[in-house]
């Protein structure tokens, strides 16, 4: 028995009808195109602004290229000019408690936690604060989102849970604690800082884990991250101060070790920043790339350029 195949007959259709139907690419040749920034090598100082503080230095937060704010353990949060020696302004907390985190927000308003008050401070103008009080949570690590939220990563009272709120406004919009049944962040009372990288994922420093666990904008982990990097270090990585930069690479400060891990999105060791680092706690990045380190000890930021 013969078999006959059937045979295609391709349909012009006219060039108008395929635009209308399916779109067309178009090219904006005034686009900048993306600009992709190498790790320098050998990160080194550009500058150094030593804050003053009596005691310790935890925390630094850039914004607009010359502003730089820090806390300590006392109760003033300092604006620097970075170029000045000495602070532009201070503010008292308002319950005289040491801030737990700093951070600007999108809207430019300055943001503060407070461990003791069990509440989250926004600065608005003049010493007038706008305050979220907190019932059986105690706030940590505070950072801005986009869109205008921001991030709080919080504790229980009996210190049994850990999660992360996003808030708009003053109202609480998303809750990220467990994944898949299983609790993301550490329990008890260790120091807890957070981020947001530029692909919106929400980076963690989790110092009672000894980790950095990094979730999606959804909640869902993406990976930790435990400092098991290829060069030798002396003692456990003990991470602090976290941020990230115009690559969505993720920093974070290991105390013990003196020096800042330099990790991509997808949570693979890069690059060790040193540049005789003491007791780094505090981190930030600016617009240029470069990142600022709060040092615990000697109380001094170092401003460092580590990309080109």
């Amino acid at each position: 028995m013969a078999i006959f195949l059937p045979t295609f007959s391709p349909l012009r259709v006219p060039e108008e009808l395929v635009s209308m139907w399916f779109g067309s690419l178009t090219f904006d040749t005034n686009k900048t195109p993306t600009n992709i920034k190498q790790i320098l090598p050998k990160p080194g100082v550009i500058a150094t602004l030593d804050t003053q503080y009596a005691s310790k230095l935890y925390n630094v937060v850039g914004y607009s290229g010359r502003q730089i704010w820090t806390s300590g353990d006392d109760c003033y949060i300092k604006l620097f000019h970075s170029d000045q020696k000495t602070p532009f302004q201070s503010f008292r907390t308002l319950s005289g408690h040491r801030p737990e985190s700093i951070a600007i927000i999108s809207t430019g308003h300055l943001v503060y936690t407070d461990y003791h008050e069990r509440s989250v401070n926004i600065l608005k103008d003049e010493e007038k604060f706008l305050v979220i009080r907190l019932e059986n949570w105690i706030p940590h690590g505070v950072c801005s989102s986009s869109l205008g939220h921001f991030l709080v990563i919080m504790i229980s009272n009996d210190y049994k849970q850990s999660k992360v709120v996003r808030y708009v406004g003053f109202k609480e919009k998303q809750t990220i604690f467990a994944y898949k049944g299983i609790p993301l962040f550490s329990s008890g009372d260790f120091y807890r800082y957070i981020t947001e990288n530029r692909n919106l994922d929400i980076c963690v420093s989790d110092h009672g884990a000894g980790a950095v666990v990094v979730v999606n904008q959804a909640g869902e982990l993406k990976f930790r991250y435990t400092g098991l990097t290829p060069a030798l270090k002396t003692k456990p990585f003990d991470p602090r101060g976290i941020t990230t930069d115009s690559q969505s690479h993720i920093l974070i400060a290991d105390i013990e070790n003196h020096c800042v891990h330099i990790i991509d999105q997808n949570g693979q060791f890069l690059h060790y920043i040193e540049c005789g680092l003491s007791f780094p706690w505090g981190l930030c990045t600016d617009e240029n790339d470069l990142v600022l380190v709060a040092q615990y000890e000697n109380r001094k930021v170092d401003i460092i350029s580590y990309m080109q």
